[in-house]
């Protein structure tokens, strides 16, 4: 293992440019669209509406480019795996061309924005493989390339990477590319306010009306009311678009290592199990990081999760010489059953209030080309992928039987914790820097002893639905096992679809 230990937020954030705060929503305020969230998605679509003439107030419940978008992998592609022949599968060919057209037309608008605007983000071509180690896996391969080449994407079937180790076969994507987040968004986040865009940070929405006449977005402090609302939280936090039943919560793992020599050109995730994510990371003075990604699992649900960073470290130790792990950080991402992206109008009924979610860890193209579909509809044009990533799209009846398992399992959880996890540690047993479910004046309670030997306790109970929370060792937080929300040991909410803290309890 690493001698000195890495920086726990990720290489984005450490590296990125510094920015002053933007204002906090204090007071009641109109716009046409409200945009709400300061990811890929949201800065994304307050631009492109905003230079289509719509007045544009953008809100961020933290910082701009700090939540799910500053802890990506950052591989600006339209391969996404062996995605494919999956989708070719379960929609038809047609289905997964439209996919894979909306992908590459994202990869493109971002490629041309980079170079029209002059957004310095280390944004490079590279060629991207998917591959597989095991030789009775190569029909996989050789199926994906196929499904690839008919959706009309730039694939071959090769036998070898730039990768140290031999694999049995890969798909190949030419002419895709990687960046720095950070800087693109917040460049983006720039050209938005030149053009008449406003954007409040530090304001977390936490409920929006809406009426036949358009919408009022609600934060603490403050209002803003508008024709359309855009949720680009990552994990829509309005319970009425049911997205907590239909969309399964995974965190991943990442960290950026010092390696002896340069890591492998190109952009590389395996089709084995478990998933390896492998990219180089430049960095200002010319050095090149080795990113190794993967360790996903259901959130609230990883054990041990300090394990998922060994393991990937144990990996790139396998295959380079590690002189040390400068980064690590983890992330979060939600799946539909169906997989497609959720798209479109939140309910239903009405198109006052539009969503976006379920990028299946691909969030870059896929949030760009969700923000680009958006805009259409937001402009009152049809999406060209309207129908198909409609979040209300009659295909999904074909998943019914995901859907039932994975809220049976959301079920088994509501229940079980309750029984199986009754806190029986006394508060006093914790040891500085863990956090369990303990017992306190006889109340079972989510408590951690900071590194000082101070003591903090919440309820255990997430503010969503009520399930009982789970300690994430390596990201020191409370993470919840039925839809995924995050708090900090503090109780403070990390990730929704949450929107209010987990209850201090007095010590």
């Amino acid at each position: 293992m690493s001698a000195i230990a890495p920086a726990r937020e990720s290489v984005w954030i450490d590296t990125g440019p510094e920015q002053e705060p933007r204002p906090r929503l204090e007071r009641a305020t109109d716009a046409q669209v409200v945009v709400i969230g300061g990811g890929i998605v949201g800065t994304t679509t307050a631009l492109l509406a905003q230079e289509a003439g719509a007045q544009v107030v953008l809100i961020e419940a933290g910082r701009l480019a700090r939540g799910v978008s500053g802890y990506t992998t950052a591989k600006v592609s339209s391969q996404h795996g062996l995605k494919y022949a999956q989708l070719t599968s379960k929609h038809g060919a047609g289905a997964a061309r439209t996919y894979g057209q909306v992908n590459e037309a994202a990869l493109a608008w971002i490629a041309e924005r980079v170079e029209r605007d002059g957004i310095d983000c280390d944004l490079r071509r590279q060629p991207s493989f998917a591959y597989v180690t095991d030789p009775s896996r190569r029909d996989q391969i050789e199926a994906e390339t196929r499904a690839a080449v008919a959706a009309g994407l730039p694939a071959t079937l090769v036998d070898e990477t730039p990768l140290p180790y031999p694999v049995a076969g890969a798909v190949r994507f030419d002419d895709q590319a990687e960046f720095h987040p950070r800087k693109y968004l917040l460049a983006l986040a720039d050209r938005f306010v030149a053009a008449g865009g406003e954007i409040y940070e530090r304001s977390h929405a936490v409920d929006v009306d809406a009426t036949d006449d358009g919408v009022t977005v609600k934060t603490p402090d403050g209002s803003i009311g508008a024709r359309h609302a855009v949720v680009a939280t990552h994990y829509p936090f309005l319970d009425r678009s049911l997205a907590f039943a239909r969309v399964s919560p995974q965190r991943s793992y990442a960290i950026a290592c010092r390696i002896a020599g340069d890591p492998p050109p190109g952009m590389h995730i395996s089709g084995d199990s478990p998933t390896r994510s492998i990219r180089a990371i430049p960095l200002d003075d010319g050095e090149q990081l080795l990113m190794v990604g993967g360790e996903s699992h259901k959130t609230g649900t990883g054990g041990d999760t300090e394990l998922r960073y060994a393991a990937l470290e144990e990996f790139a130790r396998e295959h380079w010489r590690v002189e040390s792990v400068a980064y690590r950080w983890s992330s979060q991402d939600g799946s539909t059953p169906d997989g497609m992206p959720y798209v479109g109008r939140l309910t239903p009924r009405s198109d006052r209030v539009l969503m976006a979610t379920g990028f299946a860890k691909w969030g870059i193209t896929g949030g760009t080309a969700a923000a680009m579909g958006l805009a259409e509809l937001l402009a009152g044009r049809a999406s060209g992928t309207a129908e198909l990533f409609d979040p209300w799209r009659l295909t999904l009846r074909a998943s019914a039987v995901k859907l039932v398992e994975e809220n049976l399992q959301v079920a088994v959880r509501f229940v079980g914790d309750r029984i199986l996890k009754p806190g029986r540690r006394a508060i006093g047993s914790l040891a500085a820097g863990e956090g369990d479910i303990v017992v306190h004046d006889g109340e079972k309670v989510a408590a951690y002893r900071h590194e000082d030997g101070s003591l903090t306790a919440v309820s255990s109970r997430c503010t969503h639905l009520g399930c009982q929370v789970n300690w994430n060792r390596a990201e020191r937080s409370w993470d919840c096992p039925c839809h995924g929300s995050r708090f900090a040991p503090d109780g403070r909410v990390l990730e929704g679809p949450a929107v209010h803290a987990l209850e201090r309890k007095p010590l």
